[in-house]
């Protein structure tokens, strides 16, 4: 105690307590320092496949490794990349595709493909063996995403459309920070085509206030308490949030399926405003 008493000792405390703190302050500087962003807009960047999982006989999960364990792949919320490969032809092919995993996941990204047997892009996918690379270049697309722009937000998905919804929704529902509330229709023709199936029912079990999705099927099994045929009208008024100015439609799945649902939109009286097409 008589040393603590002593004014050298006091400064001798204080030069220590200041250099703790510079030392803290510089650890959480050059931390965050190294999550280094691995896409750029302009070039094309190599990323190595370290693992492959195939979920069904055409859709498989692709894991790429990053730079570093501590990279990200820096792609905003509802954003896209670009893809290049080859064809069966041996010619360059470039597509889009939206990870499943977001800048949380550090140090891989992910994406689920289904390979559709005349897709030229398909093609290149079904090649790729672990320790191949990947070209990819990004971040593309236009929508942009704060949390808390819109109180709900309806979805209406179709096929391998399902991925950037489920990437926004993850993005939502994750963040103790944003209140948004998300409905989801996903249509598909067979029960075995539902991509990220045990994913999405996930969130559903860990978000049940914040997170509804109503499958659709054109062919039901016999067993089966979700939409049947087509999305129509009817599902969107009772699955999605009503027309309001805090909320908006997403959509995203084939062409016919999008020109469909934009015709259903605009009929239920969404403006052009509470819509976005990805």
């Amino acid at each position: 105690m008589e040393f603590l008493e002593r004014p050298d000792a006091q400064l001798i405390i204080g030069v220590a307590v200041a250099a703790v703190a510079v030392g803290a302050t510089a650890y959480f500087y050059f931390s965050s320092k190294k999550s280094k962003v691995c896409l750029n807009p302009e070039e094309f960047r190599a990323f190595k496949l370290v693992k492959r999982t195939q979920l069904s006989h055409n859709v498989a999960k692709f894991r790429f490794e990053l730079p570093t364990p501590t990279s990200v792949l820096g792609l905003p919320i509802g954003q896209h990349i670009s893809c290049r490969g080859k064809d069966s032809q041996g010619e360059e092919v470039v597509k889009p595709y939206t990870p499943t995993t977001l800048d949380s996941d550090i140090g891989y990204f992910e994406l689920v493909i289904k390979m559709y047997p005349q897709g030229r892009m398909s093609h290149h996918f079904r090649e790729m063996r672990e320790g191949d690379y990947m070209e990819v270049k990004g971040p593309k697309g236009r929508f942009k995403y704060q949390p808390g722009q819109v109180r709900a937000f309806g979805m209406l998905a179709g096929g391998s459309g399902i991925t950037p919804m489920f990437q926004v929704t993850r993005a939502i529902l994750e963040n103790p920070n944003d209140a948004t509330k998300v409905h989801l229709i996903y249509a598909n023709v067979t029960s075995e085509d539902i991509l990220l199936k045990e994913e999405l029912e996930g969130l559903t079990a860990n978000y049940p206030d914040r997170f509804k999705v109503y499958y659709v099927l054109n062919q039901p099994p016999e067993e089966w308490s979700g939409g049947v045929g087509f999305v129509s009208k009817e599902m969107i008024q009772t699955h999605c949030p009503a027309p309001a100015d805090d909320i908006k439609i997403l959509r995203c799945g084939p062409p016919p399926m999008n020109k469909a649902m934009a015709a259903h939109l605009d009929a239920l009286g969404y403006s052009p405003e509470m819509q976005f097409q990805f």
